[in-house]
């Protein structure tokens, strides 16, 4: 009788989960916010417990909440001092909360089915290509190894050279020194930006054995795997790059050089942030201040020093972002230069929206467009939100959106002053720029049908 009444038991458990682990399976990219979901729960719980914080009569749920959440988008905004508040122990969770987030929480999950199984169901390898952007199943399996093989080799040479200046500058800590290489290289490749020091990097913006490797691991983290694999397994010519790559690449390239000009004309000699260093100084700090908003965060100027015209200039390059299918986060590269040729080829009368001797088609053009606006409203209705919750400028509160939303983690100085509310609404724009923005790409493209009728045209009055 136990017996039978146990297996109707799990028919009816069966019967009541079975649609909603239907809906799950059947669309993998609703799996990659729940995963996401999952890690920030672990993460919160890791960081509540006594032994990750230095004071464990200090502190609550929101702070574990906000740093987790940061961690996992990689975006960097604390509400508390990471180094001063956070144990080894709790930097050392955080250290993997990047990693995970970083890496995709879908990525990982498959890589562990691929290790244990030796496989790849088709149904893994879908939510595998919602995460990885990969365009053919078949080589789904190859870039997820090849995801793990290029997360190792450009974090580890980063953490090597990082941990000798750390050693060289503090020789009486060398456990440190390793630590903190380690640390920041993860950080860094991940686009993340936590640091171990108060002031982030602004005690060593003039630092090159620091600066340089930082900015060299986070342009890498920021051009994506796809861009990378490309390269290492093309053949070398440009001619035989993908539209997606050279998107990427000229555009990242685009943006950092103009970001330097630009930001170098307008902090080059301002005592408040760069004026005072070496002319050596000054040029590492403005390849920083063009690299670490396409959503690293480090800070290596204050911020709330800067002035307005570098503050418009960061936002343009934080809200535009990195690559597709890498650590950064934004609207992406590939998603502005396409809303670009379109603005262009119109100008011009064409039709089609060409790059090089290859044309975009519609439907990438209205999931570019969606994606643009879905970003803008979600700065727009976070910085309502902060207006109405916060005291603080217009200026700093759309600063601080568009830095979460675009997963930065840069700001003026305002994060640890919100109220629970206001950092509530932070986490929601950190979540809906890492998962959310990636999410409503994918569904758009799984959703793609052919109608098989098509309605008269009609032409409304535009501008």
């Amino acid at each position: 009788m136990r017996v039978q009444r146990s297996h109707d038991a799990a028919q009816v458990i069966s019967a009541l989960t079975g649609p909603v682990r239907k809906a799950l399976l059947n669309n993998p990219v609703r799996l990659v916010p729940l995963g996401f979901l999952a890690a920030i729960a672990f993460g919160t719980l890791m960081l509540l417990l006594p032994i990750s914080r230095v004071d464990p009569e200090v502190g609550g749920f929101m702070p574990a909440l906000f740093t987790a959440v940061s961690a996992v988008c990689v975006t960097g905004l604390v509400t508390v001092d990471t180094a001063t508040y956070w144990t080894e122990i709790g930097q050392g969770f955080i250290l993997l909360l990047i990693q995970v987030g970083g890496f995709g929480i879908m990525t990982l999950s498959s890589l562990l089915a691929l290790l244990v199984r030796k496989q790849l169901g088709l149904r893994t390898q879908l939510v595998a290509a919602s995460e990885t952007q990969a365009l053919n199943l078949g080589d789904v399996r190859r870039i997820l190894v090849f995801v793990a093989k290029t997360t190792f080799a450009i974090e580890s040479p980063i953490a090597l050279v990082l941990s000798v200046r750390f050693w060289v500058i503090n020789p009486a800590d060398p456990a440190g020194a390793i630590w903190g290489g380690v640390f920041h290289s993860i950080s860094a490749f991940n686009n993340a930006g936590f640091a171990l020091y108060s002031d982030s990097l602004i005690s060593h913006a003039g630092d090159p054995w620091i600066m340089v490797p930082l900015c060299v691991a986070v342009v890498l983290g920021g051009l994506g795997f796809p861009v990378i694999y490309e390269l290492l397994r093309g053949n070398g010519s440009k001619k035989s790059w993908s539209v997606h790559t050279t998107l990427t690449l000229w555009g990242s390239v685009g943006l950092l050089v103009i970001g330097a000009l630009l930001l170098g004309l307008f902090e080059w000699n301002r005592p408040e942030t760069l004026g005072n260093l070496s002319p050596g100084g000054k040029a590492l700090g403005v390849m920083g201040l063009s690299v670490f908003p396409r959503t690293a965060g480090f800070n290596n100027i204050d911020y709330g020093q800067a002035s307005s015209e570098s503050l418009l200039v960061t936002e343009v390059l934080m809200f535009i972002g990195g690559g597709s299918a890498s650590t950064a986060g934004g609207i992406k590269i590939g998603t502005f230069l396409v809303l670009a040729f379109a603005v262009w080829s119109e100008a011009r009368g064409h039709e089609q929206i060409t790059v090089g001797r290859r044309a975009i088609g519609t439907v990438i053009q209205r999931q570019a467009l969606s994606v643009a606006l879905l970003g803008v409203g979600a700065v727009v209705v976070g910085s309502l939100l902060l207006l109405v919750l916060t005291e603080h400028s217009l200026e700093e509160v759309l600063f601080e959106c568009i830095s979460a939303f675009a997963t930065v983690g840069v700001s003026m100085g305002i994060t640890a002053d919100l109220s629970t509310g206001a950092q509530l609404v932070i986490t929601s724009l950190m979540f809906i720029g890492r998962v959310g923005i990636v999410s409503a790409a994918a569904a758009l493209a799984l959703s793609h049908r052919r109608l098989l009728f098509r309605l008269p045209e009609e032409q409304p009055v535009i501008g």
